[in-house]
This record gives C-alpha cells, sequence and structure tokens, in this order.
C-alpha cells in the first residue's frame, strides 16, 4: 500500500559528473607551488597537532593501560541473533505488564458497571479537571504536588480527575451516572501504580465522552477557553473499540448540494477519516449523473489511511463542487463492487426529512446506522455512531483484545508534554482495552462502555537495550505490523528549535525509507511477518546533522515481540561492531576508581533501573550501583555484566586523572591555554573530563553537556567524536569544528582518537579520547607551520602570506578549518573555491555523497496562486468580499451556538496566515568525503586562458588537508559546489505510481466483522425532521468490510 514519503536519508556514492573544465595535466607546465614546500608544511604543522593532541588527551598513556590488562581481557563476537531474542524477551515481559495493568482496569469497570443502576436524577459532584481548585460549581479543593516522575507536573497521586469536551454539558445524566460508577477505578489506578512504577498516565475514555485520567492533574483550557479533547476521537480509542474496515464513503455532489449543506458535507467526510487509522484501507467516490473518485489515480481500488493519504484525499474534497442530479444507484453499484459483506451508514444533511425514512431502511437492512446532520455542530457526534455500531460484536464476544498504537504524539493530552530532557513532547505508544456492558438485558445491543489506555513512552522500550552490546555504530530498532518505525535512531519526528512542533507525518515513517538501501524490502518484509531472521548489507549513514556520511556494512538480526503488533530488529557494524571483551577486577578498587568527581556514565543508559520502585529514584547510577554492589537492597535491579565492564574501564582509566592534574600544575604547559579540556569515553559509557581552564574561560560551554545531543553518550547513539574516531586509521587523529559553534571568537576544535584493544584489524574500540582546543590557538599553529621553507639562505620561494596564494586547511569532508578569510571558517570548500573543488572531484581526491531526505520541510505560500488575482482585481476583491460576508452571515444565523463558533475552520486557517508555511516534502543533497588512498594531487584548471595551479596535500596522522591556491584567475565561471538542499519534485503520473505503491502489512489477528445475535434494528431514527418537497441530502455511504 501506499506509504507517507516522509523517510531518512539515502545515499548514492558517485563519482561526481564534472563540468567540462580545460586541464593541463598533474604537473603541468602552469605549475607554479612547490609541492615540496607544501609537504614540508604539511608535515610540520601534523607534526605539531599530533604531539599536542596525543599529549593532553593522554592517549599513549592510555592505549598502554589497555595493553597492560590484555592478558586478562576475553574477546568475545557477538551473537546477534541471541541478542536480538532477547532484547524482545525484554521488552516482551514490559509490554505484558503494562497489559495486566489495563486488564485490572477492565475487569473492575465491567464489575462497577454491573452493580450500578442508571439513575436519571443523580446528582453526584466530582472532580473535573478543568474546574478543580476554582471557586465555582465541581470546582472542589484537589491537592496536587510536583512528581519528578510525571516531569515535575503537580499530580494527585490518590485521585483521578475527570475531563468532558467543552461541547458537552457536564452535568448531563449519563456523564454523570458514569463518572460515578466509574470512581472505581481510582482505587485500581493507584494499586497499578504500586505495582508497577514506570506506569505514567492511566485512563479510562467513555463512550459517553468524558475522560478519566490518572493521576489527577489540572488542565487549562486554550487561548479560547476551549478545551477540543474528544477521547473517542483518539487512534487508542477507536483502534481498542473496532475492529480493521475497509471504507467506501460516497458524496453526493449533485446540485442540490451547493452552499452549506456542501461544506457540512466535507467536514462530515473528514471526521469519518480521523476516525481511520493504519490498519484500515479508504476510497471516497463522490457522484451525480457520473462517478467521480476524489482521487482518479485510484479508480477502483483502495488505499490504506495512513495520514499521508488522509491528507491527500482531504485537499481534493476542497475541490469538489455541486451541480446535476444525484444518482445514488450507480455509486452503489460501484462500492459493492469494491467490498462485499457490508454495513451501510447514511447521513443526511440539512433539516429536511425527505428520503430520511428509505435512507434509515438501508441503515437497518445492512446493520449500519442512520443519521441526519444538520450543522457543523453535529457532524462529530453523529459521525462517532458509527463506532458504536462497529463494536457490537467485539462486545458481544467479549473479546478484550488489547491493541497497540503506532507512536504518536499526542499533544492535545497533558500528558504528551511529559519529555525527558522538559524541551518537548515524546514519542510514545498507547496500549489500549476496551470496557463491555456485562449486564444480560443489553447483551444483544452490545454495549460499549469505553476504553482504558495507558502510555509507554519510546525511551521506555530504549531503557531494555543494552548499548554497550550494539557497538560504535550499532542500533535496535522496531517497526508495527504496517512496516512503520517504533523506534530508529533515524526518526524525526519534531522539528523547530526551542519549544518542538510535530512534523505532519512522523507517525508513517516506513522502515524501507530509512533502511533504504534493502531495495526488495527483504528486511522490512520480513519483520512485517514477524519473521526470525538476518540479513545483511552495505549502508550509507549520515552523521553530524546529514553534513557527514559513513560508509559500514551492517548485519542485521530480527524476531517479533510476542503479544504484540511489533516486531524488532538490531543492525550491528561488521569489523570492530561485532566484538565485545570482557574485563575482570575486583569490586574494592572498580568503587574507589568509580567515585572519583571526574567520572560520569551515561544519562540515558540504564545500569539499575531507578524507575522500579519510588524511593531509587533520586539516585544517580553510580549511586545506585554502589548500593547494588553492597548487597542491601533486593529490590534494585541492574544490568550485572555492565557492571562489571564499567568497573573495569573505571580501574584502566583512572591514571589518566592523575597525568591530567600533572598536566595542569605544570605552569609551563599550556601557557597560553589553548589546550581547553581533555575528555575520553569507554564503550560502557563511562566518561572522564578535565578542564585545563577555569569553567568561566571556556569557549564553548555546551561540549559534553546535555545540550550537545551529538557530543554525549545517548540512548540510541555514542558520542559523534567517539564514533568518527573509530573510523579513522588506529594512531591518528580527527580534527573538526562543531556546526554548532558560534561566532569566530567563541569557536574550537575538537581532536580525538580511538584507543583499540588489540593490534588486530577485528579489534573492539576500548575507549576514544580527544581534546577541546581554541580554534585561535589552532589556526595560528598553522599560519606557523606554514611560513617555514627549505631553503638554505632562508628566502622562501612561497608563502601563505604571498597575495597571489590562498591556502586552506579542509577535513576530510570539505570544511574550512582555515583560512585567510577568516568568515569562510566552517564553511564547505566547494563554497570558496568552487573551480578547485570540482577539480578536486575530477581527479578522485574527493567523492560526492548524493543524501536524500524524506522527512524534510519545506516552505511554499501559503495562499494558492488564485491569491493574486484578489490583488490584480479589484472587482473581484469586492465581490468575494461581499460573498464572505453574506455566506458567513447565513451561517451564523442557521447553526450559531458556541460548539460551531468555537471550532470553526478558522483556527485551521490561523496556522497558515503569513506568506509562508512548512509542508512536507523530499529534498535531495550532497555531502563530501576524501578518498583515504589519495595523499597528495596538484592541478591546473583553465580559466579562459588564464591557468589557475593548486596543491593539496594531507596532513600526517590527521583527517585534514592543506590545500594552497593560486588566486591571480579569476574562475567564477564554475560558480560555486555548495551541499544547499532542493526539493524532488514529482510530476502527476510519478505522484499517482506512489499512491499505488503496495507494499506487505499485516492486519491484526482478530477481527469481528458482524455476530448473529446483533439486534440491527437499532439503526438510528428520523424524529423530529420537517417535511420538505424539495429536499435536498448528501448520503455519505460508508460500506465496511472486515477481512
Amino acid at each position: 500500500m501506499q506509504v507517507g514519503r516522509c523517510c531518512r536519508f539515502m545515499w548514492l556514492v558517485l563519482l561526481f559528473s564534472t563540468q567540462n573544465i580545460g586541464a593541463t595535466g598533474v604537473g603541468g607546465t602552469h605549475q607554479s607551488i612547490p609541492p615540496s614546500v607544501v609537504k614540508l608544511w604539511a608535515s610540520a604543522f601534523g607534526g605539531e597537532m599530533k604531539s599536542i593532541s596525543a599529549k593532553y588527551s593522554g592517549s599513549q598513556l592510555l592505549q598502554k593501560k589497555y595493553k597492560e590488562f590484555e592478558r586478562a581481557v576475553r574477546v568475545e563476537e557477538i551473537d546477534g541473533l541471541r541478542l536480538v531474542k532477547r532484547l524482545a524477551k525484554n521488552m516482551e515481559e514490559m509490554f505484558h505488564k503494562k497489559a495486566q495493568a489495563m486488564k485490572r482496569l477492565v475487569e473492575a469497570a465491567e464489575e462497577a458497571h454491573l452493580q450500578h443502576e442508571e439513575n436519571p436524577d443523580l446528582q453526584y459532584e466530582y472532580f473535573n479537571a478543568v474546574l478543580i481548585n476554582e471557586d465555582v460549581e465541581l470546582g472542589g479543593k484537589f491537592v496536587l504536588q510536583p512528581n519528578d516522575h510525571f516531569n515535575n507536573r503537580s499530580v494527585n497521586l490518590s485521585l483521578s480527575v475527570v475531563q468532558v469536551p467543552t461541547n458537552m454539558y457536564n452535568k448531563d445524566s449519563a456523564i454523570v451516572n458514569g463518572v460515578y460508577w466509574s470512581e472505581a477505578l481510582n482505587k485500581v489506578f493507584v494499586d497499578n501504580f504500586e505495582r508497577d512504577p514506570s506506569l505514567i498516565w492511566q485512563y479510562f475514555g467513555s463512550a459517553k465522552g468524558f475522560f478519566r485520567q490518572y493521576p489527577g492533574i489540572k488542565w487549562k483550557p486554550d487561548d479560547h477557553g476551549v478545551i477540543a479533547f474528544d477521547c473517542r476521537n483518539r487512534k487508542w480509542y477507536i483502534q481498542a473499540a473496532t475492529s480493521p474496515k475497509d471504507v467506501v464513503i460516497l458524496v453526493d455532489v449533485s446540485g442540490s448540494m451547493k452552499g452549506l449543506r456542501l461544506t457540512i458535507a466535507r467536514q462530515t467526510v473528514s471526521s469519518i477519516l480521523d476516525t481511520l487509522g493504519d490498519d484500515d484501507f479508504f476510497n471516497i467516490i463522490a457522484y451525480n449523473e457520473e462517478l467521480h473518485y476524489v482521487e482518479p489515480c485510484l479508480n477502483g481500488t483502495l488505499v490504506q489511511a495512513d495520514v499521508t493519504n488522509k491528507d491527500h484525499f482531504r485537499e481534493h474534497l476542497d475541490k469538489l463542487f455541486a451541480q446535476g442530479i444525484g444518482m445514488l444507484d450507480i455509486a452503489l453499484t460501484e462500492a459493492f463492487n469494491l467490498l462485499s459483506d457490508v454495513r451501510i451508514f447514511p447521513y443526511l444533511i440539512g433539516r429536511e426529512s425527505a428520503f430520511a425514512d428509505n435512507l434509515k431502511w438501508m441503515a437497518c437492512a445492512n446493520k449500519g446506522y442512520f443519521t441526519q446532520i444538520s450543522t457543523l455542530a453535529d457532524v462529530q457526534e453523529n459521525v462517532m455512531e458509527y463506532l458504536h455500531v462497529l463494536s457490537r460484536p467485539k462486545v458481544i464476544d467479549r473479546e478484550h483484545d488489547t491493541v497497540w498504537t503506532e507512536a504518536y504524539i499526542d499533544s492535545t493530552l497533558p500528558q504528551a508534554q511529559k519529555s525527558d530532557d522538559g524541551q518537548g513532547p515524546v514519542l510514545m505508544t498507547t496500549v489500549a482495552m476496551p470496557v463491555f456492558s456485562t449486564k444480560n438485558e443489553t447483551r444483544n445491543r452490545g454495549i460499549l462502555l469505553g476504553v482504558v489506555g495507558t502510555d509507554v513512552p519510546v525511551s521506555e522500550l530504549l531503557k531494555t537495550i543494552p548499548k554497550y552490546k550494539l557497538g560504535i555504530h550499532g542500533y535496535a530498532f522496531a517497526i508495527t505490523n504496517n512496516g512503520y518505525i517504533l523506534t530508529h535512531p533515524d526518526l524525526r519526528p519534531l522539528y523547530g528549535d526551542g519549544k518542538k512542533r510535530r512534523k505532519p507525518n512522523y507517525s508513517s515513517v516506513d522502515l524501507s525509507e530509512v533502511e533504504w538501501e534493502d531495495k526488495d524490502d527483504t528486511l522490512r518484509n520480513a519483520m512485517v511477518n514477524r519473521k526470525t531472521g538476518t540479513f545483511s548489507m552495505e549502508v550509507t549513514k549520515s552523521v553530524d546533522k546529514g553534513k557527514r556520511v559513513l560508509v559500514l556494512h551492517n548485519d542485521y538480526y530480527y524476531t517479533d515481540i510476542k503479544g504484540t503488533p511489533f516486531s524488532l530488529g538490531v543492525a550491528l557494524s561488521r569489523g570492530h561492531g561485532k566484538y565485545f571483551f570482557r574485563g575482570n577486577v575486583t569490586v574494592e578498587e572498580g568503587l574507589h576508581d568509580l567515585e572519583h568527581p571526574d567520572v560520569a556514565l551515561a544519562d540515558e543508559w540504564t545500569y539499575c533501573n531507578t524507575d522500579e520502585h519510588p524511593k531509587h529514584r533520586y539516585l544517580s547510577q553510580i549511586d545506585a550501583i554502589k548500593m547494588y554492589l553492597s548487597g542491601q537492597e533486593p529490590r534494585l535491579h541492574c544490568d550485572k555484566e555492565l557492571i562489571q565492564e564499567v568497573l573495569f574501564d573505571a580501574v584502566v582509566t583512572a591514571p589518566l586523572e592523575a597525568y591530567w592534574t600533572s598536566l595542569v600544575l605544570n605552569k609551563s604547559e599550556n601557557s597560553d591555554k589553548g589546550v581547553e579540556i581533555a575528555y575520553l569515553g569507554t564503550r560502557t559509557g563511562l566518561s572522564r573530563i578535565n578542564l585545563f581552564v577555569v569553567p568561566d574561560e571556556l569557549t564553548n560551554l555546551d561540549f559534553l553537556t546535555a545540550e550537545d545531543k551529538e557530543g554525549v553518550f545517548n540512548a540510541d547513539h555514542f558520542p559523534l567524536w567517539y564514533k568518527r574516531a573509530a573510523e579513522q586509521v588506529p594512531g591518528t587523529f580527527i580534527y573538526s569544528l562543531p556546526f554548532n559553534s558560534g561566532s569566530e571568537n567563541r569557536s574550537v576544535v575538537l581532536a580525538s582518537t580511538a584507543i583499540q584493544l588489540l593490534d588486530e584489524r577485528k579489534s573492539p574500540i576500548a575507549a576514544a579520547v580527544g581534546i577541546q582546543m581554541k580554534l585561535e590557538f589552532f589556526q595560528r599553529k598553522f599560519w606557523t607551520a606554514s611560513r617555514q621553507c627549505a631553503a638554505l639562505d632562508g628566502k622562501c620561494s612561497i608563502s601563505c602570506d604571498d597575495e597571489h596564494i590562498n591556502c586552506y586547511l579542509i577535513d576530510n569532508n570539505g570544511f574550512i578549518l582555515v583560512a585567510e578569510d577568516y568568515t569562510l571558517t566552517g564553511n564547505f570548500f566547494g563554497e570558496a573555491e568552487g573551480a578547485v573543488m570540482n577539480k578536486l572531484l575530477q581527479m578522485g581526491s574527493f567523492k560526492r555523497v548524493t543524501l536524500y531526505d524524506y522527512q524534510a520541510l519545506c516552505w511554499v505560500h501559503s495562499e494558492s496562486s488564485d491569491s493574486g488575482r484578489t490583488l490584480l482585481d479589484p472587482y473581484f476583491a469586492f465581490f468575494a468580499a461581499v460573498k464572505w460576508i453574506l455566506t458567513e452571515l447565513v451561517i451564523f444565523l442557521v447553526e450559531f451556538n458556541l460548539y460551531s463558533w468555537w471550532n470553526s475552520d478558522l483556527t485551521a486557517k490561523a496556522r497558515r496566515v503569513g506568506p509562508h508555511m512548512q509542508v512536507p516534502c523530499d529534498t535531495e543533497y550532497p555531502a563530501f568525503v576524501s578518498e583515504r588512498t589519495i595523499k597528495e594531487n596538484m592541478g591546473n584548471i583553465d580559466c579562459d586562458g588564464c591557468i589557475k595551479s593548486f596543491v593539496i596535500q594531507q596532513i600526517p596522522s590527521s583527517n585534514l588537508f592543506m590545500v594552497v591556491v593560486d588566486n591571480k584567475c579569476d574562475c567564477s565561471q564554475f560558480g560555486p559546489i555548495t551541499m544547499d538542499p532542493f526539493e524532488i519534485m514529482y510530476n502527476e503520473s510519478l505522484k499517482c505510481e506512489r499512491l499505488k505503491m503496495q507494499k506487505d502489512r499485516r492486519r491484526p489477528d482478530t477481527c469481528h466483522p458482524f455476530h448473529p445475535e446483533e439486534n440491527s434494528m437499532e439503526c438510528g431514527g428520523a424524529g423530529g425532521l420537517t417535511t420538505s418537497l424539495s429536499a435536498t441530502l448528501l448520503l455519505a455511504l460508508m460500506a465496511l468490510l472486515h477481512r
């Protein structure tokens, strides 16, 4: 089926297709820059930088210390299949624990309802989530206290609160009765939380519309005083209440549907689409005298109801216009060709009663439901009626199917704002179960009471994954039965700085769009079909905000997570990523060195599970390890193997603390304070940091802090400097300028190197060390080295100070670290020297790698192209304004009520105010990487008869290159080479093919389409209608097939 094209990155490694550059051969007669001099400069600079980097990082000392323990270390090859099965089992147990909590809620709710007698006159004061602690009715005193487990929100751990949608009367008899009997859930909420303190929000969404949430929290309306949240619209509710369905919606677009009726019809269809999920398939057909598929490309087929497809159809709904005569028979014939064993749900638009009896008969004869929609305010409630009908078979069967949603961010719920870092919403999945009426007298009516659920943040899944077992580039990922990503390190659901926001299609990123090298979907389809196995392929992974790439060979291992619709995969990179080693030291010496003040452990790694019991939540990981090893706390569960290895790393790396301290104390060292920080990280997430300057003098305050996401150990990745060092030739340093550096005088250079355990090629990487130095210090060293020459008389034939020479220092991805023009620092070399970069690509010194981002956002004009007409034609503008005023007046008079006023489309339009808006798009952009085997090169470029020469020389023991360019020629004719992305545009034919694209899906195992005991005569009513000979209707026919 068609999936949302919101993918990660794709890379295609190609040699750059060069422009037609007239070039004299390498070493031609126009060469004016002596390569020997450049090599001298490069050698001098490289030698000094390696000496400084090795000295202040302590790399040689650390390598020596690991060598001393070599005989006591046991190297093991990781059994990927065994590992993924163990991880899947851990996740299964965690998920099962959440599901059992929901089962207890279901049992309590059904028992409470069974014992309750409906009382239409019941008066009951409950804690209204919006009104608590207000001096109003239902605003009783409700004790709230900040709780760190709920992100320091003020909550009540003893009681729940009840939220009622703004458009519903909060003292309605049905709501008061439901609230009354569901008070019995409070005790179970508390008991569940005591049994499993890792639980976050638990809730019961009632079929009557109210929402009971634990722990209790105060809800705040939006700026308009409205809370639009209705639990019955949420995916977890709909998924638990119904079975997967195929839907065809028939829309009457005859002339009688003009004006407000067509507006209501569009809103009705849109609301139906809101109730469809990834397991559902649909199409929309408009009809008058003829059939009109809303999306002509999908004539005669059904499409998956993912976010992208539903949005696509909504855009086409706006293009519908009313004319002609409605011929329902041809529309029904087409629908029955697409479906069989259908239910029919007719919706009559307007206040007239013509055809109402016929439509109700049609609904009753086909086990559906008939409703009439008179105003926009009626749409939501009437659309929801079909869900109650679809839930009947499941209720009568007493099948409490446990459902799990796809990963989502529900910003409507207060709990959605709970975040790990306090900076934005959190990705989560929800486990939910339906609640039924078990009263015998209502059995054949199949009454759904509601749905219970609890949220499981994706970060909880990551805590079950031992990152130290996956290696530097390895990772775990999980997908749904539809192939969509539940968790993957490349998933980017949010965008924006500061308060981040959801991307429109973040929940439908397909695995095949991230692991794009698997052209045949072998990995994806195997996981969708819940198989266990292995797969291998070469991949290109982007790092450092997509500006750099690493080429790796990954081995994949996968299996299903039983009891859920999810499958789990593990990717291990070949080479050092497939090996793990075990060291052994005594607990006493390990703890002694672990408690050093310069030691830190990875915040997001689970050494000990401190979430299981409230008394452990305040423990640091190091304190938890100490408590665990003391044996005084049996309830504290820890990863024994990881703790043993982190103790080993603490002992081996301990000598660096004294070494760094001696450098600090030696006043003659680092007198100009060019080196600011020394740091190390080990494969167990242990870090040590030493400052050579006082904190206030640090140039980059964010490095190695939580603010620097890519520079620290994370739940799903090693630090960037660690990953890049691991792919560098052993014994060499990798230098880089962080892309988040500020202005020139606040910038730094990082230098890091990997520490191998053994001299063998397949040796595990034990650790990585590095330093942070001032950019100004680094650049000064470069300019000093470039003034050296070998001439006996001291007169150099060439110098970087020469007016006609430009000298650059670039890294292996082509980014400038040093240039005479300081404003170029951090820029891509091709932007400054396009002709030279082009030549380097032609000669093979650099390769171009094409990347694709299917999760990009592009700026577009918020108004359609027709908007220009209103500016150019004053008469059109005048009549449009009059038409708008009259239309709004009619709507106001016909259907004014607070709900429609609050929920009008004005909100949606407000998001588009201004000349531009961001929309999902696909983009392509390049990255560049040097060819390791080419250490030096030189060339000449013909620029309209003027010969431009250059020399490139690798800096020894580094990833850097010195480039010296003769600037006498104007080569602007070649233009710059940039890394700017550009949007990939698709023609209509390709768009159609993408819509039709069918991918493997696995629908849920259980299905409840019909039940023989079902009371199909409860199928709606036509009471209160007025008769009109000119009756107009929209028949939104929804036919459902459960398969």
